[in-house]
């Protein structure tokens, strides 16, 4: 890499530093601005409007936790496009090339769970 180390990396973590300032204000704001006054119909569990029934500790099923690894597999790995497209202009074909291998990777991944049914929610 050609250049300053600041000038490769500067608007990352310009983009990081504004994320973390973003997220603490808006939890200042929330310290600040909302009202917290506890009481017994506030601690109690929320279930979309329904007042909660039977133990909390029923079992789910797996399914809900293998789409919620999936989820976070496939958007971990969604996250590794932003630095490519930083780079993009440096990398030139070759660049183009691998991040094409990759999403073919990705996709191949995804047709598999989808073929072996873990996306189906009628099972």
């Amino acid at each position: 890499m050609s250049g300053n180390y600041l000038d490769s990396y500067g608007s990352l973590l310009l983009m990081f530093i504004l994320a973390c300032f973003t997220a603490g204000a808006l939890i200042t704001l929330s310290l600040l601005v909302g009202r917290h006054k506890p009481s017994r119909e506030k601690e109690q569990p929320y279930e979309c409007g329904i007042r909660p029934t039977g133990d909390a500790r029923a079992p789910f099923s797996v399914h809900f936790y293998m789409v919620a690894l999936i989820f976070i597999l496939f958007d971990i790995e969604a996250i590794f496009l932003y630095p490519w497209a930083l780079v993009y202009e440096d990398l030139k074909v070759f660049g183009f090339v691998e991040m094409l291998l990759y999403i073919v990777i990705l996709l191949v991944g995804y047709v598999y769970l989808w073929k072996k049914g873990a996306l189906d929610w009628n099972k």
